[in-house]
């Protein structure tokens, strides 16, 4: 490389440092929940990515919170075991055998390969399910999916301490029944809950599409409630896209800042959220 294009490289990285900082100051003690879906992790070298990103965020002063799913993992699993998973609306239904293999994956496989990750790159991540300190109590969400939960008692005291060490939660969506039943928690719906029971700053969905889009195929970049409840309405936003914008809003009104829904392919797709003007993908406003 020449000697001038070296030089223009490292002003770009100057003048990109220099912007971020109005952000910086901004999220400083901030708690920034990250939902980090099994579709979004990819390859070795994604993970690792990911995980700079999140050891960044702590190291410039914010709180990040990961909260995972493993779905691709936990089908591929099964599958293993010659365990067949019945679907009914697309959700999957969790008889005791394969709730076993959900915690399994989950808090095992899936969960301890990202806390490594964080750890190689020079963070403190610990590894945690909502079962752990009873973070995360959970009733049926319907009889018939068995031991599919709901959360309706999170308690971020675990969370918080760890905070006060400079480690970074991990944490597997695995919720306890209040009468010690494993229950398996959709990883949207346990970020948004964790994240309001923080009041978090931030609660970043990271997915495999770009984010909202409007009736003309755009992205929406900014988005309150109220639209994302019409556009659900006028079948605008539909699919896979329904659950993800719910717990957004579910989220924005129970005292999380902002919800954003991310594209977790985008490399950085978390600094380019939290630390540029522009930020990426869709962010939803109470």
């Amino acid at each position: 490389m020449k000697q001038r294009d070296m030089t223009r490289d490292h002003l770009a990285v100057a003048r990109t440092l220099s912007e971020a900082l109005p952000y910086l100051q901004r999220f400083n003690d901030a708690v920034v929940v990250v939902k980090f879906g099994g579709n979004a992790m990819g390859d070795d070298d994604t993970m690792t990515s990911f995980a700079r990103d999140i050891v960044l965020l702590r190291q410039v002063g914010v709180n990040p919170v990961v909260v995972h799913g493993g779905g691709p993992m936990i089908n591929e699993m099964l599958d293993k075991l010659g365990i067949k998973s019945e679907f009914i609306d697309g959700k999957r239904v969790t008889d005791a055998a394969t709730v076993e293999v959900v915690e399994m994956v989950l808090s095992g496989l899936v969960n301890q390969r990202i806390v490594q990750a964080i750890n190689a790159q020079g963070g403190k991540a610990v590894g945690l399910s909502g079962k752990d300190a009873s973070l995360m109590i959970c009733e049926p969400a319907d009889a018939i999916f068995g031991f599919v939960g709901i959360p309706v008692e999170v308690d971020p005291a675990v969370i918080n301490n760890l905070f006060e060490d400079d480690m970074i939660p991990v944490i597997a969506p695995i919720g306890m029944g209040r009468n010690g039943e494993t229950f398996n928690v959709n990883g949207d719906t346990a970020a948004g809950a964790i994240a309001a029971a923080l009041k978090a700053d931030r609660l970043l969905l990271l997915t495999n599409v770009a984010g909202v889009k409007n009736a003309e195929g755009e992205l929406v970049t900014e988005l309150k409630a109220a639209e994302v409840e019409e556009m659900t309405r006028a079948g605008v936003i539909a699919g896979g896209m329904i659950p993800k914008t719910e717990t957004a809003i579910e989220a924005v009104r129970a005292g999380v800042r902002a919800c954003t829904i991310v594209d977790g392919r985008v490399p950085n797709a978390v600094l380019l959220e939290l630390f540029t003007e522009h930020g990426a993908g869709s962010m939803i406003r109470a």
